[in-house]
């Protein structure tokens, strides 16, 4: 029978505990994977369907349902009025609502001590809906995050006074180490929290979640799995783990070595890619017609010009609605790597054969040499020497514009960074391993582009 269970994508939140708690992999599949997780491999097991789970930020979840990216979303996500307009929801699982949090040593106790004050929340939840939506009655400034753990060490910081998250999002951090005290006595704003659908879409597959949220109700499990995560001791994270860099290390070698992994990967296709595209807008440029030079102009500064997240977007959440097609992750990621360091590498070539003496393309050309001869024998070959400096720099960006995928899902090093840090809170010293790696990744490539420039001299 399993072979013919179909297979659905949920988009997920990837630092929302206890609703979602990723492994130090980026995955799901430890013993406490959060509310909705074992919610939802109940109701998947006795509704008799497959899923896979797409973990982002919640702007970027429902930015994906919207472009038909997923087939749903589940990731704490309250029914308002306004997101009744553009998605279905399944039958309420929870109540949820909005609490405020501040540094232990902060002296706010209330709403009304914000005003003048920075407060923060997650772009596209309820709590940033509440905070836009009373920033004139209370007088305070609004920052913005794509994750709770993000946000939290920037009160911590001091460099924002409070932060309005959800309420167990909160209670569970702070039960788990988050160095921050609720001010709120109760949920502010509650609402009912569901699983999301496109408008009008996968009706099957909301038949059965609301069947299995039923059954989970009638049975009690439901309720167990909450008290699990909220009134239970059991899914605390152990005090007693190590905490110095070493530690880390020991204890995420494999997250760090995966993300890693996918990093590599990327920035070899890409560039690779990259190198032939920009090859080609660079010959383009080159060329002694007006039509390539328009052409290789235009695509060069639309790529150049456009930033590298809007294109990541629009990649992977905007362009489905177009093909009508759902675009792979890794597909989007290295299309937007093409694309983007594409662009600047055929700004770089164009600039490299410009860079030749023009006496070597006339000396060609005087020997009867046809216009292709001339640039493959003659001109291509010193002008290649010339780019190479640049070329290895290109590289080098590439590897490091890798991390801008990880706002689209990608679990290359950076996000990998971000998930260990939801678990532990020891930022400081996470983003200086992570740093560190990319240090000696970067000093390595710059041996090899001085290595290759010292055997081309």
């Amino acid at each position: 029978m399993s072979a013919a269970e179909p297979t659905y994508t949920f988009a997920t939140n990837n630092t929302f505990e206890p609703f979602e708690i990723q492994d130090s992999k980026g995955g799901y599949s430890g013993k406490n994977p959060g509310i909705e997780i074992e919610m939802l491999k109940k109701i998947a097991k006795h509704e008799h369907f497959k899923y896979k789970l797409k973990p982002m930020s919640f702007n970027g979840d429902l930015q994906a349902l919207e472009g038909g990216q997923v087939d749903a979303v589940i990731a704490g996500m309250s029914v308002t009025n306004e997101r009744k307009q553009k998605f279905d929801f399944s039958k309420p699982y929870y109540t949820d609502g909005v609490m405020m949090a501040v540094a232990k040593n902060s002296k706010i106790t209330s709403l009304k001590q914000l005003k003048g004050k920075m407060v923060s929340a997650k772009s596209g939840t309820s709590a940033a809906l509440f905070v836009k939506k009373n920033q004139k009655k209370y007088g305070y400034k609004i920052r913005y995050f794509d994750s709770s753990n993000t946000m939290w060490n920037d009160v911590k910081n001091g460099n924002t006074d409070a932060t309005f998250d959800d309420g167990p999002v909160l209670q569970y951090g702070i039960r788990t180490g988050v160095p921050l005290k609720i001010v709120t006595k109760k949920p502010i704003d509650a609402q009912p929290v569901a699983v999301g659908f496109q408008k009008g879409q996968n009706l099957a597959l909301q038949k059965k979640v609301n069947d299995g949220i039923d059954w989970l109700n009638k049975t009690g499990q439901m309720k167990q799995i909450v008290n699990k995560y909220t009134k239970s001791d059991k899914t605390t994270k152990s005090s007693t783990a190590s905490r110095t860099i070493p530690g880390l290390l020991k204890a995420n070698r494999s997250a760090l070595l995966n993300g890693l992994w996918m990093t590599i990967q990327l920035t070899i296709v890409g560039i690779i890619l990259a190198m032939i595209f920009g090859l080609i807008l660079g010959v383009l440029g080159f060329m002694q017609s007006k039509l390539a030079n328009g052409i290789s102009s235009i695509i060069i500064y639309i790529f150049r010009g456009l930033p590298m997240i809007v294109l990541a977007f629009f990649i992977y959440m905007g362009l489905p609605n177009v093909i009508g097609h759902k675009v792979p992750l890794f597909l989007a990621g290295i299309m937007t790597l093409m694309l983007d360091e594409g662009a600047y590498i055929g700004a770089i070539v164009k600039g490299g054969f410009d860079a030749v003496d023009p006496g070597q393309w006339e000396a060609a050309r005087s020997l009867g040499l046809p216009y292709r001869k001339a640039l493959i024998k003659v001109v291509a070959p010193q002008g290649i020497k010339i780019m190479v400096p640049s070329l290895v720099n290109q590289f080098i960006i590439t590897l490091k514009d890798t991390s801008i995928l990880s706002a689209i899902g990608v679990m290359e090093l950076t996000q990998t960074g971000t998930v260990i840090i939801s678990q532990n809170m020891e930022g400081f010293k996470m983003w200086l391993i992570i740093g560190t790696i990319y240090i000696i990744i970067i000093t390595l490539l710059t041996w090899l582009s001085n290595y290759i420039q010292k055997r081309m001299a």
